[in-house]
């Protein structure tokens, strides 16, 4: 009943919007509290309300929108503006489930869309129904104001990104012509803004793979009497989840992170940064100045090696124990290099290291630099804050995305620069999880400015 009454009044919210005249921020932060109030949790996902929510908003507007996938439940959603084709299409993406969020740890309700404290609060609305709305808000008003383009805009809400991206794999599979484009926009780009007030805006051009592995500890007792409680299985995987959490992976500096160390480096607020740059290029040097950037700034460290981290412990006894790790692997690191080198540091015969059922997310080449879309969103960000903005291409430390999907077929996905992430912003899938009003409306009109500036009609 509470979905059913949730839905009608979303419903009613859709048709008001139809004769309103809205801000662009309006909207979109009024998309957002709508989209937040729909609990899209995965596992279990339940994204189709969401695209049923987005083709009632949309068709609203006189602009076609398609539920698609293959789970009735968890279904995709695709609208379209046609443009005169002067250019191949542009393709706005955005993930519509929200990782659980516990309600005993949140000062809010997670699902409630509530604004407190000067800011919005509730699951999605920094990963990624923020984007979604945004998008959403862009294609609406460019429709409303009858805006010619000079190809077409492609609106992608897909489902299953946060476990185990089904819905871009059905996507690709089954219906690549309705999504095909030229570039795509992305989540995975954030605002930093340094203590001078430089905003450094990092697009992302690559993306560390996630590899799920699993570890499978039996103790003795699984054979025979256990003479000893070392040969418990419990005590055998928290050794190796010890081993493995504690040491040090290879170093690998590519040519986008050098390029955003290099950029970093002429701030004053990392000034400390250059000094590390030459050791970082020395085979001598490397460990000692990971160490030292690290001390200094642990997501900068993040971007120079493999990162591991336990995620679950789904069951465990005496006699068997298992647990889920999250490996976010280098570009240049293999599937097989990664499982292989696990498995040399856990090094124990008790404790088996495998791959995760399911499919596995493909590491990639970065985006072209050089692309018109990458230099529209250097000219629109020059122009709106032509005076204390950096554009750096941007790996993201520990995140990872569906565009990589999209990279590995051949097309160029930029994480899109735009909401603030304060330093030390952790609120992506923890509690409390909220964005502020100012700066979802100064994203929306980024996204705004760039969307025109790359498929307006010239």
């Amino acid at each position: 009943m509470r979905i059913v009454c949730a839905l009608l009044c979303l419903s009613v919210s859709v048709a008001a919007a139809v004769d309103d005249n809205r801000s662009l921020g309006d909207r979109t932060r009024q998309y957002l509290t709508d989209l937040v109030r729909i609990d899209t949790s995965n596992p279990t996902g339940n994204e189709t309300q969401v695209a049923q929510y987005l083709k009632q908003a949309v068709e609203a507007f006189g602009i076609y929108g398609e539920v698609l996938g293959g789970d009735p439940k968890r279904m995709n959603f695709i609208a379209r503006l046609r443009g005169d084709g002067k250019g191949r299409p542009l393709l706005l993406i955005a993930h519509s489930d929200v990782v659980p969020a516990e309600r005993s740890q949140w000062s809010v309700n997670p699902f409630g869309g509530e604004v407190h404290n000067g800011y919005i609060y509730g699951r999605g609305t920094l990963d990624a129904k923020g984007l979604l709305a945004a998008e959403m808000a862009v294609m609406v008003e460019i429709k409303r104001r009858n805006l010619k383009l000079g190809r077409d805009l492609i609106l992608l809400s897909e489902a299953d990104e946060e476990v185990g991206s089904t819905g871009i794999q059905w996507l690709m599979q089954n219906a690549w012509p309705k999504i095909d484009a030229e570039f795509a926009l992305d989540e995975g780009g954030w605002i930093l803004e340094t203590k001078d007030g430089t905003r450094v805006f990092q697009i992302q051009t690559l993306e560390k793979a996630p590899v799920k592995i699993v570890l499978t500890a039996r103790g003795r007792a699984a054979q025979r009497a256990a003479p000893s409680a070392l040969d418990n299985a419990i005590v055998h995987l928290t050794e190796a989840i010890g081993r493995l959490t504690r040491a040090e992976q290879p170093l690998r500096f590519n040519a986008t992170t050098r390029r955003y160390f290099r950029g970093l480096s002429s701030l004053g607020d990392y000034d400390w940064l250059a000094t590390q740059l030459p050791r970082l290029e020395n085979i001598a040097t490397m460990q000692s100045a990971a160490a030292q950037i690290r001390m200094r700034d642990p997501d900068l460290d993040a971007m120079l090696h493999t990162t591991i981290s336990p995620i679950t412990i789904p069951k465990s006894d005496a006699n068997t124990a298992e647990a889920q790790i999250d490996v976010r692997r280098m570009p240049s690191d293999s599937r097989e290099d990664v499982i292989a080198r696990l498995r040399q540091i856990v090094n124990d015969p008790a404790v088996e290291v495998s791959f995760a059922p399911g499919s596995q997310a493909p590491a990639t080449d970065p985006s072209s630099t050089m692309t018109p879309l990458y230099s529209a969103m250097r000219r629109v960000i020059g122009r709106i804050y032509p005076h204390d903005a950096q554009v750096l291409p941007f790996m993201s430390p520990r995140a990872s995305t569906d565009g990589s999907y999209l990279r590995a077929r051949g097309m160029p996905v930029y994480g899109v620069p735009l909401f603030l992430r304060e330093p030390g912003e952790t609120r992506i899938h923890n509690a409390d999880e909220r964005i502020a009003p100012k700066s979802l409306d100064e994203g929306v009109e980024l996204l705004w400015q760039i969307v025109l500036e790359m498929a307006g009609e010239n």
